[in-house]
Parts: C-alpha cells; sequence; structure tokens
C-alpha cells in the first residue's frame, strides 16, 4: 500500500513547492527587477515619507482637497466586536455596500449626497461617481468630470483661479490605456499633492 501512496505523495509535495513556492518567488523577483515601484505597492512619498499608494483611494474632508467616491468598507467597531463602524478605504476589508436599487437605506444616502453636492455647485448635474461607491470600496480615481465638478469649491478656498485648477485638474488627467482600455481618470491623491505644490 506504501507503494501506491509513496507516488501521491512525492507528487504532492513537488507541486506544492513549485507551485507555492518556487514559482511565487520567482515572479515577485522578476517584478521587483522589472517593476519595482509597482511591486512594491505604487507607494507615494512625500518629504520621504511614505503617505498613500496610487492604488488605494483615502478619504479627503478638508474643503481645499478634491475628494473621490464614496467607500463603503468597514472595520469591526472598537466598542462591540460584533458589530461593525464605517471606515473608509480600509483595505483589510475591502468590497461594495450590497445595497440594491430597492435600498432605502441607499436611496436615502444617495439623496443626502447628491443634496450637499448640489448646494455646492448648483449649475451643474453631480457626476454619478461622486455619490457612488465603487465595487472594492478601494477606488482611488475618479472621472475627469467629477474632478472639474469640485474646481469651483476647491478654486475659492486655496484662493485660485478656476481657470489654473482646470489646467490642473487637465494636466493629471490619465486617458485610456494604449487608448482603447478602460475610461478617462484622475488620481486624487496625486491631484491633491500636485495641488499643494502649485499652491505654495
Amino acid at each position: 500500500m506504501l507503494r501506491e501512496i509513496r507516488p501521491a505523495i512525492v507528487l504532492l509535495l513537488a507541486l506544492t513547492a513549485i507551485t507555492g513556492l518556487a514559482y511565487p518567488l520567482a515572479m515577485t523577483g522578476i517584478a521587483g527587477v522589472l517593476f519595482p515601484t509597482q511591486a512594491q505597492g505604487s507607494l507615494i512619498e512625500k518629504d520621504g515619507k511614505v503617505i498613500g499608494s496610487t492604488l488605494i483611494g483615502q478619504e479627503f474632508e478638508d474643503d481645499k482637497y478634491f475628494h473621490g467616491r464614496p467607500s463603503a468598507t468597514l472595520a469591526p467597531d472598537p466598542a462591540d466586536s460584533t458589530k461593525t463602524v464605517s471606515a473608509p478605504y480600509n483595505a483589510a476589508n475591502s468590497g461594495g455596500s450590497n445595497l440594491g436599487p430597492t435600498s432605502k437605506a441607499l436611496a436615502d444616502r444617495l439623496k443626502e449626497d447628491v443634496d450637499r453636492l448640489k448646494a455646492e455647485n448648483p449649475n451643474v448635474a453631480v457626476p454619478v461617481d461622486l455619490v457612488t461607491t465603487s465595487g472594492s470600496g478601494l477606488d482611488p480615481h475618479i472621472s475627469p468630470e467629477a474632478a472639474q465638478f469640485q474646481v469651483p469649491r476647491v478654486a475659492k478656498v486655496r484662493s485660485m483661479s478656476e481657470e489654473s485648477v482646470r489646467q490642473i485638474v487637465a494636466a493629471n488627467t490619465e486617458g485610456r490605456l494604449l487608448g482603447l482600455i478602460g475610461e478617462p481618470r484622475v488620481n486624487v491623491l496625486a491631484l491633491n499633492l500636485v495641488l499643494d505644490k502649485a499652491a505654495k
């Protein structure tokens, strides 16, 4: 019986070593050589300190900054571990809200968000990505329309002309990959860092 089981055990151990150790280590090493920034998490540094990643959104509440999409990610409630609390852009708990089109909670939140944004910029339609979450809850990008919608507020708070802020948004708008894949987008953290430099 051992003679029949032994090849299966050897094959299991060999495949585990190849697919579980050798292959991942080889791919990690190759990625580190060919794409060092991306392999380390596409981190963004400011004054020698890591402040974020181009891959994960952050919450910006100050009016002088562009705001990203709402985030539906949660975290355990420190007061009661059986419950959860809102934790925007919590990478440890990526996921959407799972609220559907018939959800009253979703409808109420959307109405509240749209009303707040309409008060900020009453003459322009509210871009949908400023009131809806992404599937991951971590999206670092907004559409160029969502960025342009926020220009009057940001320009006013920073005492800059709207035109100069619009130019900064345009200069930081990423196009489609190879001109075909995806949609034009603006990385909110990168845009806010450029804006901070421009305002100095």
